[in-house]
């Protein structure tokens, strides 16, 4: 191949609606042929498993060898593991979606150290600024993600929306502080009610450790303590299912709003049911999809950036069936 920007040629093709993701410019027969492992934040959830499809797709264009190994839970004590074992196999590089911003620090420098180029997606490590200099965990190649931070003020607007002018008492549901990505959309949706809608108050946040049975309660609990309750933020898949029952079990539905983080099919049904008015869909498929481009990149011998950023799609009743919307429902 001659020496030249995959990443220019993939971002045009992606930007031009291409994501179908087969048209990767084609590798040289007399390359190596490259092993490429993802680790996602947990195996089962549709977000991950969508990603691993955009990897697979990229792969397969490039002639890499994907490997896709996680846990059932999103859990750096069930992640460290994985890691290690997927390091022993010595991958030229691992795509990896890190549960925790400092205890996936060591384990991940011991695969850079092994030689292995390390790319994060979807959340990091550290601050999630790499190839400073500066600090213990700059080392990955690149960090590869939606801009979580710009979805929660995204999640903001729709359920300012979905509110009304009245404006209320909302709240976020979240998974447990110290996860990059929920952290950032919860800090980005308090900024923006701050900024542009002073007429809505932000309640305690309530974290339900991945569990949407949990989520559900506590959604039945604040609301015992604030009737005029009219909002809540899932920060991610099982906030927002878990928020929703809740809503419904607590007899309020249509008047307590609820928008989701991600959109996977069981996300999309609740729109369509009224359940959920509304959902930030990010594009995993892309981020897979760049993971191994830029994996590829890096390997030979290509400059990669340092961070690559993906889009969003709200999703509501108004382009629920927009096949140009429909594309970004996450697969299950």
């Amino acid at each position: 191949m001659q020496r030249r920007s995959i990443l220019k040629t993939v971002a045009a093709l992606a930007l031009g609606g291409a994501i179908g993701l087969s048209a990767v410019p084609g590798h040289a027969q007399d390359k190596k042929a490259y092993t490429v492992a993802l680790i996602p934040g947990l195996t089962t959830d549709a977000f991950y498993i969508t990603m691993r499809k955009g990897a697979q797709a990229a792969a397969d264009a490039l002639g890499v060898t994907l490997v896709f190994q996680g846990a059932p839970e999103f859990n750096p004590v069930l992640q460290v593991p994985v890691l290690d074992a997927t390091i022993a196999r010595q991958p030229d590089a691992i795509l990896i979606a890190p549960t925790d911003t400092t205890q996936l620090v060591e384990p991940l420098r011991r695969a850079s150290e092994a030689g292995i180029a390390v790319i994060t997606v979807d959340t990091f490590i550290g601050d999630g600024k790499y190839q400073t200099g500066a600090g213990n965990a700059d080392f990955p190649v690149s960090y590869i993600a939606s801009d979580n931070v710009l979805g929660g003020r995204m999640a903001a607007r729709a359920l300012a929306t979905a509110i009304g002018e009245g404006g209320g008492k909302v709240y976020v549901s979240n998974v447990k502080p110290g996860i990059s990505t929920t952290d950032q959309r919860e800090a980005g949706f308090k900024a923006e009610l701050a900024e542009n809608f002073p007429a809505i108050t932000v309640l305690e946040t309530q974290y339900n450790e991945n569990d949407a049975n949990r989520a559900a309660s506590q959604l039945q609990a604040v609301y015992a303590r604030n009737s005029d309750l009219k909002g809540v933020f899932g920060a991610n898949l099982f906030s927002a299912l878990g928020a929703g029952n809740g809503v419904s079990q607590a007899g309020q539905s249509g008047n307590v709003k609820v928008v989701a983080f991600d959109a996977p099919g069981s996300i999309v049904d609740n729109i369509k049911s009224g359940l959920v008015d509304a959902a930030i869909a990010q594009h995993p498929a892309e981020i897979g999809y760049y993971g191994v481009v830029s994996a590829y990149a890096h390997l030979t011998g290509q400059s990669v950036p340092v961070a690559i950023g993906t889009g969003f799609t709200v999703i509501d009743k108004t382009n629920i069936t927009d096949p140009n919307v429909v594309k970004y429902v996450y697969a299950e």
